[in-house]
């Protein structure tokens, strides 16, 4: 895929796909509730979809029907042993929290991915899996991963990764076990599991304490199905935002974005950068808060944000990035250790991949310093994204200002943003 600069700027009215992290939850909760849900704007990209089908896989009876997914949920013992393995693509949501459902289960599972997947950590949620009782056939610490379902053990669990994926995967396995457990993190995380199982009547209590949360499950009361319309994802947005923002003439407007305070540092930090975004008609959507964001073309400045950033904005960095590229000024990004171990390591391609077009970049332990230039002139137009979805997107927009670029492995889009390009080049863009 070739991108080429923009020649007016991005603008209209952006039509933004569901949200991927309420999507996932979308299926997987209604699959094991009491009755029938009907889903809306549910994300129909690969990553989503593997989670779907590996709940049809479970005896789910789940039907694609008028743009609504319905799925007849039956309890939360319901499922029923799948014939073959699991695959699940280069989905590490699907892997973590589909550990943790099946963890409870009275039967064994076997998890596979592709070869990106199988190289992701798998021993974070595996270990505070095991103090539940959960048990595993599995020597790597990586897919695949045989679970070996059993009744668990209700227990206090404290997370020291600030995963969302991992504090869902035991919320998950903790619904389904007699007895209360109290998971506990010290770290802001997405909240969206802890919403919907709320809403679908779960005995769920949170308390905090200063830094730290405690999510307290009474198990095995049975869910309530009902219907959910998936807010509009924030993490696709950032990249038309950032798109509208270094692109003069850029004007773009977009509804029913969720905004959830857990997950929305890019809004936070790009406004720090002297950004012109107006996010207004703020209210509640299935649980979530979500608003309409206008942007338009912006001057930029460097900033520096702390390693708490973070953790409400981890799968934005690269997006992030592009935009720091061309502040006035340098950008410092602090604590992005995370970023190692996502589909790909991103702060490696980041970095490589700003150099490349002409920008210094340095990564200082798991910090990112990024000074931009006034004139970039790519080193190489070849984009190397190791399939990731996210460095596809972040240099498709670097490459809408800087043209000419070369997007390796552009078809790792598909897991999260399938209309990606339709909607850029729709936009303003000039992608081929």
């Amino acid at each position: 895929m070739i991108t080429n600069k923009i020649s007016s700027g991005i603008n209209g009215t952006i039509k933004i796909p569901g949200d991927k992290s309420i999507s996932h939850r979308s299926i997987i909760i209604p699959s094991i509730s009491k009755g029938i849900s009907e889903i809306k704007n549910i994300l129909m990209s690969d990553d989503v979809m593997h989670t779907l089908d590996a709940l049809k896989s479970l005896g789910v009876k789940i039907i694609n029907e008028n743009n609504k997914i319905i799925i007849h949920g039956m309890g939360l013992n319901s499922l029923s042993k799948a014939k073959k393995n699991i695959y699940l693509g280069n989905s590490g949501t699907s892997a973590r929290l589909l550990t943790g459902l099946l963890a409870s289960q009275p039967f064994i599972t076997t998890l596979e991915g592709d070869k990106s997947l199988t190289s992701r950590p798998m021993k974070r949620i595996i270990d505070p899996l095991k103090i539940m009782g959960a048990k595993f056939d599995n020597k790597s610490g990586t897919l695949p991963l045989t679970i070996i379902g059993n009744k668990l053990k209700s227990s206090k669990i404290e997370i020291e990764i600030p995963s969302a994926q991992i504090k869902s995967g035991l919320i998950l396995a903790a619904i389904n076990t007699k007895g209360v457990s109290n998971i506990v993190e010290r770290n802001i995380t997405r909240d969206h599991t802890e919403n919907m199982i709320r809403s679908f009547g779960a005995d769920i209590n949170i308390k905090k304490n200063g830094s730290e949360t405690s999510i307290i499950i009474n198990g095995k009361q049975e869910l309530t199905s009902k219907n959910i319309d998936v807010p509009s994802d924030l993490s696709s947005s950032a990249f038309f935002i950032v798109a509208a923002l270094i692109n003069e003439g850029s004007k773009i407007s977009m509804s029913n974005i969720n905004i959830n305070p857990t997950r929305d540092g890019i809004l936070k930090a790009l406004k720090k950068m002297g950004a012109n975004i107006n996010i207004k008609n703020f209210r509640t959507l299935s649980g979530e808060i979500v608003a309409d964001i206008d942007v338009e073309y912006s001057k930029l400045s460097g900033c520096e944000l702390d390693a708490e950033m973070a953790k409400l904005m981890i799968d934005e960095y690269p997006i992030l990035s592009v935009a720091a590229a061309f502040a006035n000024g340098p950008s410092l990004f602090k604590g992005l250790k995370e970023l190692k171990v996502k589909e790909s390591d991103r702060l490696e391609l980041i970095k490589l991949n700003l150099i490349n077009c002409g920008c210094e970049c340095e990564v200082i332990n798991d910090d990112l310093l990024i000074k931009p230039t006034k004139n970039y002139k790519p080193l190489d137009n070849n984009i190397r994204t190791d399939f990731d979805h996210r460095i596809a997107m972040a240099f498709t927009v670097m490459g809408s200002k800087i043209g000419g670029l070369f997007i390796e492995d552009a078809e790792s889009i598909n897991t999260s943003f399938p209309n990606f390009i339709n909607i850029f080049n729709n936009a303003g863009g000039n992608i081929l």
